[in-house]
């Protein structure tokens, strides 16, 4: 035979291990039930993970009890929304978290607005030997409370008109904005401010002493 022949067949090559796809997780049997609508999956979804909510909460917010608030208004939204839900896009737990986080944020923002109320009261002036008008601080009060909820430009403005009481050229110079816009962000805050008391229950009435007019 000569050197090199072929030998009855093809020389012999090593063959390869097939690799296949793995097949996806199916959805948690909890989630499915929880999506549905099952109550004691709502208890079993809050016994599995309330603690995880819980330690989100605790970790941004400085006060345990609202923290706690926060874990219960989380499970509150997540069964009402339960609906928005789709475990084929991820994980309950990561679902009640993302909530968390927007419940926390909410908490963040409700306590700013607090603080801001509370830190207007104590601006208020020292009461007169005569008291002060009881009407008068009752409508400051409100108004504080009021301009709190507005967008930063609109409160900033109408606090400007406000409590220092300055008219519409002083807050653009103060401001260095400009005058077109000061009104036009305290027209907006004005009409914000009377839609809020209208759906209060608010009978409409003169405008409380000192909010701005044209000026």
């Amino acid at each position: 035979m000569a050197v090199g022949a072929t030998v009855g067949h093809a020389p012999w090559k090593a063959s390869r291990p097939v690799t296949t796809s793995p097949e996806p997780a199916p959805p948690d049997d909890l989630a499915l039930r929880f999506r549905a609508g099952d109550e004691l999956a709502l208890r079993e979804a809050y016994d599995r993970y309330g603690r995880a909510v819980l330690h989100l909460a605790v970790s941004t917010l400085a006060n345990r009890s609202d923290a706690e608030d926060v874990t219960q208004a989380t499970f509150v939204a997540a069964w009402l929304g339960r609906d928005t839900f789709d475990p084929a896009k991820g994980s309950l737990v990561g679902w009640l978290l993302g909530i968390g986080r927007r419940k926390v944020i909410d908490r963040l923002r409700a306590s700013a607005r607090e603080t801001r109320v509370v830190e207007t009261v104590r601006q208020l002036p020292e009461p007169r030997p005569a008291g002060p008008d009881p009407d008068a601080v009752v409508d400051r009060l409100v108004v504080a409370d009021e301009l709190a909820r507005l967008p930063d430009d609109q409160r900033r403005m109408l606090e400007l008109a406000f409590f220092d009481d300055l008219t519409h050229q002083q807050i653009a110079t103060v401001t260095g904005v400009p005058l077109g816009t000061v009104k036009s962000h305290i027209r907006r805050g004005m009409a914000s401010l009377k839609r809020r008391w209208e759906v209060d229950g608010v009978a409409p009435g003169p405008r409380p002493a000192g909010l701005p007019g044209a000026r």
